[in-house]
């Protein structure tokens, strides 16, 4: 199905406004575990991974302004012919921009997963070969409790995972899967 650009494009895309190599590698994460959370809940893994791709493609744009964030990425995803349906995913993975509340399993997974990367790649660098392949689910359900550790993840996002119909452990195993499995391409 086309959802009005494809993988490679929205790479390019996004390659055109994110500079950092850590946003990029965030994105390709985000990418990853909505691919996986989309095989999982039965849903189209092209579709969820471009959100995750996507999704925070004007954050250089908006100096990280979260009441901006966001709203040029609708502007550009329109203009581009992307369906609906991610844009409003990526948009109201940050609720400070928007009035609208979450209600969709694709926009609960979106918000919860990308914000779950950050906690694994923190998990990851505690370790001393700071690599993915050491990190274990367990390691990350630990972490949630932690709230000093990564504090910018959100542990209430993350735990909307269970609005998916995804409890916590199982979540934190599919992510950790999906981003092992472009270890790479995450340099970890």
């Amino acid at each position: 199905m086309s959802y009005g650009m494809t993988r490679d494009q929205a790479w390019e895309l996004l390659t055109r406004h994110v500079q950092s190599p850590n946003m990029l590698k965030h994105c390709l994460a985000s990418e990853a575990v909505l691919r996986s959370l989309a095989v999982r809940l039965g849903e189209d893994p092209e579709k969820w991974g471009l959100a995750g791709l996507l999704h925070d493609l004007d954050v250089e744009q908006t100096a990280e302004d979260m009441t901006r964030h966001t709203h040029q990425t609708a502007v550009i995803l329109r203009e581009a012919g992307v369906a609906e349906e991610i844009i409003d995913a990526i948009r109201l993975h940050n609720e400070m921009a928007h009035p609208e509340k979450r209600s969709t399993t694709f926009q609960h997974a979106l918000a919860a997963g990308e914000t779950i990367t950050g906690l694994i790649i923190a998990t990851a660098l505690v370790y001393p070969d700071r690599k993915l392949a050491s990190v274990k689910a367990k390691s990350v359900r630990k972490r949630m409790k932690e709230k000093a550790f990564a504090a910018g993840a959100n542990r209430e996002i993350i735990l909307e995972c269970e609005k998916t119909g995804i409890p916590i452990d199982e979540f934190c195993e599919l992510c950790l899967q999906a981003m092992q499995g472009i270890a790479p391409d995450l340099e970890l």
